[in-house]
């Protein structure tokens, strides 16, 4: 590949070639957002003066926000895959949130991770071990300056903004947490688990302040309702529970549902209806007011795993399947098959709290989203792009199409791969070469924003040996080493080595550089503290013994022979194999063995064109 020379260059090649990078969609609101405010007027004159989008690509400059058009919830249907994202190292994803400005996604892994994506690009900004289990529950806090996240043993986290962990609340019974919820003012946040119970906190202390008795098997979800004193659960009894948090009292149970209950979400803007999926193929939808079932959405052939409330169409409800279908509802639009009978909602009938429930279909269905179950799902803010979690360790992004798209109707996303391949759509060599790039391109973003991590500089209890802590002699640098002490020659029920040399002058110096590099190069026994006792004295060495034979990077820096032993001539004093000293003789860690391998066999392949 020819490449133009950098100025003041010679012109010359100065080695290494940049790989060309594939296309990557970018979704920019700014200038919707900014069209939006600069023609928008009082919705009782209309709203917007603007035309009214047509199908037509010329229209694409008229695109509006969801919020300017909120009579109409269908434009804000995502019907267009946008961008498929994950990690270098797959895992499923359990947990996706939006951050409350919307410029990243945050997603939770079974490996414990947190990965933040850009919200625009879709690409690779950072990743950080939250948790030693699998994340099950994260959630933002209304003030949005905190995040906290629940694991598979229990363990309940808080993290600022920027990902550092603030404070930790251990799991006495070290029961899965599925779900948590935050309250209206922040003060409080209650957690389901796999116990049967749901744990109030206080969230300022760090406490458990109360539990909520009631179900009969594990509790699967829960939320707060965003404006009041109400929580509701689901249950894998079948049942949905309504909960005063006040006096730990339940004050209802919404029966209807067959199977586990999966989510139970109440409707964000308004907070009159009660949405909730369970594994008996059915998405149930109440009025508080009621207390009473006024929807049942059907299509989906396999469990419902999860479900969520559009940010503003109070009327638009998505659902997550364990076949990786993505459907949406509109509640307001029943949708029938041809060849059914349409049914009519309770408000319009004679007896609204008798009428049967009204049964609404989908009105887009995403039939192949993922390849296996949906565990999250969550909007943007702005309520213009999905993100969805699948157990197919991919994490999605959907958008509605654009004025006059079809072809998004086309995809295999919508088709199937063989009915895609069949008519056109997709090819299955070229989706195969696409997915492979962009697997790279994540792992080239992912191999950038990594950031080599450091210890802490440690004093030694041994002079002369980094980092070692002997027993009887308290943790070095004051830290504590939870009872961990490594184990020294000489003391406790070790035992001498067999065939050890008699005189350290007869071992190979290549050979006493790698006992030394591995660690296995047994140690003197040090004196014990109060009995008077002294090192014994090291074995004589020949008068002509030439210290240059040891290869450089035996001795650490600042290395104290014992008494006996000549000095090493200058300039061997080096660093020991996997650690790195700095300026002012302090250790830090070098980069992981495991990522630079693998960097250096990715650039062997050609596929990086310099040491990153």
């Amino acid at each position: 590949m020819d490449r133009d020379p950098q100025p003041g260059s010679t012109g010359g090649y100065d080695g290494g070639f940049r790989r060309t990078a594939g296309r990557r969609p970018v979704t920019d609101y700014g200038s919707s957002v900014a069209q939006w405010m600069r023609n928008r007027q009082p919705r009782y004159k209309g709203g917007v003066m603007m035309e009214r989008e047509r199908p037509s690509a010329s229209y694409v400059v008229d695109m509006l926000p969801p919020a300017a058009r909120p009579r109409t919830a269908a434009d804000a249907i995502p019907v267009r895959h946008l961008h498929s994202s994950l990690n270098k190292v797959k895992q499923p994803v359990n947990v996706v949130r939006w951050t409350p400005d919307g410029r990243r996604l945050l997603t939770g892994s079974t490996s414990g991770e947190f990965t933040l994506w850009n919200g625009m690009a879709f690409n690779f900004e950072t990743i950080m071990q939250a948790h030693d289990s699998g994340v099950r529950a994260m959630e933002y806090s209304h003030s949005e300056e905190f995040i906290v996240s629940a694991d598979h043993n229990g363990i309940i986290k808080y993290h600022q903004q920027n990902l550092n962990s603030v404070k930790i609340i251990d799991a006495i019974d070290k029961s899965c947490i599925r779900d948590l919820s935050f309250s209206p003012n922040d003060a409080k946040f209650v957690t389901a688990r796999d116990d049967a119970k749901l744990k109030i906190y206080d969230f300022a202390a760090g406490i458990e302040e109360s539990v909520l008795l009631g179900h009969n098997w594990d509790a699967k979800t829960v939320d707060w309702h965003p404006t009041k004193g109400l929580i509701v659960s689901g249950s894998k009894d079948h049942q949905v529970k309504l909960w005063d948090p006040r006096n730990s009292r339940c004050l209802t149970t919404l029966h209807g549902h067959k199977n586990t209950v999966a989510k139970a979400s109440f409707e964000p803007s308004r907070g009159q209806l009660l949405a909730t999926c369970a594994r008996d193929l059915t998405t149930r939808v109440f009025d508080l007011r009621m207390m009473r079932d006024i929807c049942i959405l059907r299509g989906h052939e396999k469990d419902i795993t999860t479900l969520v409330w559009h940010p503003i169409h109070a009327s638009l409800l998505s659902t997550g399947a364990a076949d990786g279908s993505i459907f949406h509802y509109l509640l307001d639009e029943p949708n029938t098959p041809a060849g059914s009978t349409e049914s009519i909602p309770p408000y319009d009938s004679i007896d609204p709290s008798n009428a049967p429930a009204q049964t609404i279909y989908p009105a887009h269905r995403i039939q192949y989203a993922h390849d296996f179950s949906v565990w999250s799902l969550a909007w943007h803010p702005l309520g213009h792009i999905l993100a969805s979690g699948s157990n197919d360790r991919l994490t999605r992004f959907w958008s509605r199409a654009r004025p006059g798209e079809t072809d998004c109707f086309k995809d295999r996303y919508h088709l199937g791969e063989a009915a895609a391949e069949a008519r056109g759509t997709w090819d299955r060599r070229s989706g195969r070469r696409m997915m492979r790039e962009e697997e790279e391109q994540e792992a080239e973003d992912e191999a950038d924003g990594l950031v080599d991590q450091k210890l802490p500089v440690t004093q030694s209890a041994l002079p002369g040996i980094p980092g070692l802590t002997l027993p009887g002699l308290g943790a070095s640098n004051g830290a504590n080493n939870a009872g961990v002490q490594k184990n020294v020659l000489g003391m406790g029920n070790l035992s001498r080595p067999p065939n050890l040399p008699p005189s350290i002058a007869t071992i190979d110096p290549n050979q006493f550089a790698a006992m030394v590099a591995s660690g296995t190069l047994p140690l003197p026994p040090p004196p014990v503290a109060g009995s008077g006792q002294a090192l014994p004295p090291p074995p004589p060495l020949p008068a002509n013994f030439d210290f240059s034979k040891f290869p450089p990077g035996v001795f650490p820096p600042a290395f104290q022979l014992p008494q006996g032993f000549p000095p090493p001539p200058a300039g061997s004093a080096g660093v020991l194999p996997g650690i790195a000293t700095d300026n002012a003789g302090s250790r830090r860690r070098a980069p992981l063995p495991s990522q630079q391998e693998s960097l250096m066999e990715e650039q062997r392949r050609g596929k990086y064109r310099s040491v990153r």
